[in-house]
């Protein structure tokens, strides 16, 4: 008796008598998609900051900006933990650095919603370029401490 699971885009090579053709199995995978998806809320979400719009979007929009932003540089700096652990850290990181701001803006009496989606902006992009300038392509894992 054989086993007829298809995984993959693999198909098989011999099919039984009186089966069928195999067909291959579309990839499924909506990472890319869900991935699109969360960035142009997120920016919508600053968007609607930045321009001080009256929307009742605005809110959830700004608070998933706060909390996705800081969370994608922390992620990608993270790339060795396993996947949930990685998504903890990230989300810890990402509440620390909005507090950061927060408290950084209060200290110095400048408050203000557009500021604050601004200064986390900067710094999160700052962030994810740092990391990205520390990932030179052409480095191998060997070679990475000489």
């Amino acid at each position: 008796m054989k086993n007829n699971q298809n995984i993959g885009h693999r198909t098989s090579a011999v099919p039984e008598e009186g089966a069928e053709p195999a067909r291959p199995v579309p990839d499924r995978n909506l990472s890319p998609l869900l991935a699109g998806a969360a960035t142009a809320v997120a920016a919508i979400g600053a968007l609607l900051a930045l321009t001080d719009s009256g929307s009742p979007l605005r809110g959830p929009l700004v608070l998933f900006f706060l909390l996705a932003a800081p969370a994608a540089a922390v992620a990608a700096a993270l790339r060795g933990l396993d996947p949930f652990a990685r998504a903890v850290a990230s989300v810890a990181g990402a509440i620390a650095l909005d507090m950061l701001v927060a408290q950084a803006m209060l200290a110095v009496h400048r408050w203000s919603v557009p500021g604050g989606v601004a200064a986390v902006t900067a710094l999160s992009t700052l962030a994810l370029l740092l990391v990205m300038a520390c990932r030179r392509p052409g480095r191998t894992a060997g070679r990475q401490g000489s």
